[in-house]
């Protein structure tokens, strides 16, 4: 399966192409603009989202709601237009890069002069394309009862520390959270700072936890580098703009305990098979997923965009100025979450359909029943 996004912050349109995706899956437009509705909220985002009503059109690979197994196309018509394929735009000139941001590694490498054609790829605006194709592979992960879900660890200094027990257990508290939090008292904290934050003028980041429930054991591989389920989960968490980090399981913890206090110990009974009674792994040993819950952490740094800009220089000149101010938020955590889920999603089914075969849900089916009924 690939995908391809297209499209610019404030082009006309965004899309997505899901190539290689199975025949035979029930696709509902609304559950992609349900995603791309929760992508838009949380507290702390800026007023784009006030401007934006995010809905889709699916154009190609369906057929009344079933795909066809041909190339999935996506289209998502912005409404805050500034820049035109044909017709000329009269924005200035920008020549002083953001500390943080794409522009200034993005101006050098491609010899632009014009920092709005680096930013507007660069932005994260992008992600409506990845959270439209995440949404149909989630769509294609329930028909095997597999669920994700995220929920908002820290915002700055404010962090909980309450472990949900399953997604359902996510889903259920997080469903009239501001900030997509199962700690309704922290979560007030975390409003609190980013207000504060918000007020002066500055941003802030923060951590979110993904969980991702009913994946038998055996996806991923050992074989090959680039196919450990692990490695291409970080790779394509860490491609989310500003992540900039991620955990699976204890992750950085397992630096400060001993192996005989944080390595899950193997247990085997009729009614259940083998399993776990502990998860430190995070669902994932030696590139391949074990059968319990996956759990990853990614951290995201503040947002680039100051109100109040950073010290910079200007490309052209090469004058100590102030950066450049663009319309930001404040605070996207919450809205990062959403986005590691469907990105997520995508990984999960690229490692599915390695395991099962990937040209109809029905072959699929058959593969899969076959290889969990195996003792």
């Amino acid at each position: 399966m690939r995908i391809l996004t297209s499209g610019e912050s404030h082009g006309e349109y965004i899309a997505a192409i899901i190539e290689g995706f199975p025949k035979g899956v029930l696709i509902e437009q609304d559950f992609i603009n349900h995603e791309l509705k929760r992508r838009m909220q949380g507290v702390g985002r800026g007023k784009r989202m006030l401007i934006e009503d995010d809905k889709i059109e699916i154009v190609s690979g369906l057929r009344n709601k079933i795909s066809l197994a041909s190339p999935i196309t996506v289209l998502l018509r912005n409404k805050d237009v500034k820049i035109f394929t044909q017709n000329k735009d009269e924005l200035p000139v920008l020549s002083i890069p953001r500390p943080a941001h794409a522009d200034l590694a993005g101006a050098l490498k491609y010899k632009e002069a014009d920092i709005r054609n680096i930013l507007e790829r660069a932005s994260a605006r992008e992600t409506v394309g990845r959270v439209c194709a995440g949404a149909i592979c989630k769509q294609f992960l329930s028909n095997f009862g597999i669920d994700i879900a995220s929920f908002t660890v820290s915002v700055g200094e404010a962090a909980s520390h309450i472990k949900p027990k399953s997604v359902s257990d996510i889903k259920t508290k997080v469903k009239n959270s501001k900030l997509n939090c199962i700690d309704i008292t922290i979560e007030k904290s975390m409003i609190r700072e980013i207000e504060k934050v918000g007020s002066n003028k500055d941003s802030l980041g923060g951590v979110t936890e993904i969980w991702i429930d009913g994946l038998p054991a055996g996806l991923g591989t050992f074989m090959h580098f680039d196919k450990r389920l692990d490695a291409k989960l970080a790779a394509s968490l860490m491609s989310i703009p500003g992540v900039k980090g991620v955990e699976i399981g204890l992750g950085f913890d397992y630096a400060k305990k001993k192996g005989s206090l944080s390595h899950d110990e193997i247990y085997y009974s009729k009614a259940k098979g083998f399993y776990r009674e502990t998860n430190n792994s995070g669902g994932i040993e030696g590139g391949i997923s074990t059968g319990e819950p996956i759990i990853i952490r990614i951290a995201m740094k503040p947002i680039a965009t100051l109100r109040q800009p950073l010290n910079s220089v200007n490309i052209a000149t090469k004058k100590k100025e102030k950066a450049i101010v663009e319309r930001s938020d404040t605070c996207a955590i919450a809205a990062c979450g959403v986005i590691a889920e469907n990105m997520s999603a995508i990984t999960i089914t690229e490692s599915f359909l390695d395991k099962f075969g990937c040209d109809s849900l029905d072959e699929i089916k058959v593969n899969y029943r076959n290889y969990v009924r195996t003792p």
